[in-house]
């Protein structure tokens, strides 16, 4: 029985690190909805679009509520009347669909605040802020009662997931946000601006780098070890 509980010790410490470290990090990616006191209201653009689709409030935060996907998932955002003069960190919320920073003392918002969120769809911003990216990344701009509406963010790429005259060649595109895309290699292809055929040799780049950790890992062991002893 000793034998088969020390098996299930290390199994055991695994699963507690990997749940502190999810716990951990839908904690950081949460901290965005707090970042304003009090709920999203009932009647905001957010409020009104979190009804529509099924969601669960959560401070500022509206969030996917179904048994089918990242329960935890901001889909909507609504950080206006914040007295926000900047916008940043806002990494946690970006797979959300709709971004409300209406009356707030806003200088300008950083184009680079909303890399990676690609599937924004609707953002709400004071009037004289413009749209992340420009105009040209949105399917329609409009002011309006005081505010700038950014709808329908436009596709850079020619279509997601093909080839694009906006990445290298034996490379494909994808959306990353307002005026943003990214490229990556396609399949069999690696390397600087994707121009190597054939698999990445995975075992030759990594194996000698973990064969090296390993020995430095050990030899610092042994000394740390020497010094406890020689006290």
């Amino acid at each position: 029985m000793k034998a088969g509980c020390s098996q299930l010790k290390p199994a055991a410490l695994v699963l507690i690190f990997n749940f502190c470290f999810y716990a951990s990090q839908q904690v950081s990616e949460l901290q965005v909805c707090e970042r304003c006191s009090g709920p999203v209201l009932n009647g905001s653009e957010v409020g009104r679009f979190c009804v529509s689709s099924a969601g669960r409030i959560d401070g500022r935060c509206c969030l996917r509520n179904d048994n089918t996907s990242d329960p935890e998932r901001i889909i909507g955002l609504d950080l206006s009347n914040c007295s926000l003069t900047h916008v940043e960190d806002l990494q946690g919320a970006s797979a959300t669909l709709i971004i409300d920073l209406s009356l707030n003392p806003l200088a300008n918002v950083s184009d680079a605040a909303f890399q990676g969120f690609s599937e924004l769809n609707y953002m709400i911003l004071p009037q004289d802020i413009g749209c992340p990216g420009g105009n040209t990344s949105w399917e329609k701009v409009a002011v309006k009662d005081g505010n700038r509406l950014c709808e329908g963010q436009k596709d850079l790429c020619n279509q997601t997931g093909q080839l694009s005259m906006n990445c290298p060649e034996n490379s494909l595109c994808a959306p990353y946000g307002p005026g943003f895309f990214e490229c990556s290699c396609a399949d069999n292809h690696h390397g600087y601006k994707c121009l190597r055929e054939g698999e990445f040799p995975t075992l030759q780049v990594f194996g000698p780098l973990g064969a090296s950790t390993v020995v430095i890992s050990f030899l610092l062991w042994v000394t740390q070890r020497r010094k406890a002893k020689s006290l």
